[in-house]
């Protein structure tokens, strides 16, 4: 048995064995995949919307680029990437197969079928070749993943000379008095809406969980650089709520 196996990991404020994460956020996101982007409206007031649109304007997606869009889930990014491109390619790909279900029901699906291609696969571990997309892009997912450090490898790995990282993510509020006001809101509003809405608690409570247990800005910032990306740099979104991660593999 390797040692990899006997490794430990967060999974929100537990700590499980590194074969155990993956089942578990698999079996968070087939519990809230119908209500998902739902939740993402939960956990961010809506303001989801508007971060994913300063992702976009960073991008500047171009004609005939082709993204990877990695924990891609219900293609909120990938058709937001293609209408901007005008033409272009989108590969989505997500662990869990539900996600990638309730995806492919959305209208904008059908519209960009030809521009559009699904797939079940492991941020650690990418089925395809190096230097193969243009554009790398994770959206609230790699908070989730067991090696976080692992997935940027991975991204670096398969994004071609030229190609660029981007990576948008909760993060941590550079202020203590806000950032407490924010874990208030977080811990105790959440979960309750949770339950409200989707009748699933313990996944908000996990979700909310796994975001304060995230690198910080800066830290992050370090593992895009170990992983390869040069003239990496981050943006606060909402005052660093959120944040958003480029680096360019040059």
């Amino acid at each position: 048995m390797s040692d990899k196996t006997d490794k430990t990991t967060h999974f929100g404020f537990e700590t499980v064995p590194e074969s155990e994460k993956a089942g578990r956020v698999q079996g968070v996101f087939n519990s809230v995949a119908s209500k998902y982007d739902v939740m993402n409206d939960v956990m961010s007031v809506g303001i989801h919307r508007v971060w994913k649109d300063a992702m976009m304007d960073w991008l500047a997606p171009r004609p005939g680029q082709r993204l990877l869009d990695v924990a891609g889930g219900t293609g909120d990014i990938s058709f937001r990437f293609l209408k901007r491109a005008g033409h272009g390619h989108a590969t989505v790909l997500d662990l869990t197969e539900p996600m990638l279900i309730e995806g492919r029901k959305r209208a904008e699906a059908e519209q960009m079928a030809d521009s559009l291609d699904w797939v079940v696969g492991d941020a650690m571990a990418l089925p395809f070749e190096a230097n193969s997309f243009d554009v790398y892009t994770i959206s609230f997912g790699i908070r989730n993943v067991t090696r976080p450090q692992e997935a940027l490898n991975e991204a670096f790995r398969v994004l071609r000379p030229g190609g660029r990282l981007m990576v948008l993510e909760f993060s941590q509020i550079p202020n203590d008095g806000l950032q407490k006001l924010y874990d208030l809101y977080s811990f105790n509003v959440i979960p309750r809406m949770g339950q409200m809405i989707a009748g699933d608690r313990d996944s908000y409570q996990y979700l909310v969980e796994s975001i304060r247990n995230f690198p910080d800005q800066d830290t992050f910032l370090s593992m895009l650089r170990k992983a390869g990306f040069e003239n990496a740099k981050y943006r606060n979104l909402s005052m660093g709520i959120a944040a958003l991660h480029s680096g360019w593999k040059i």
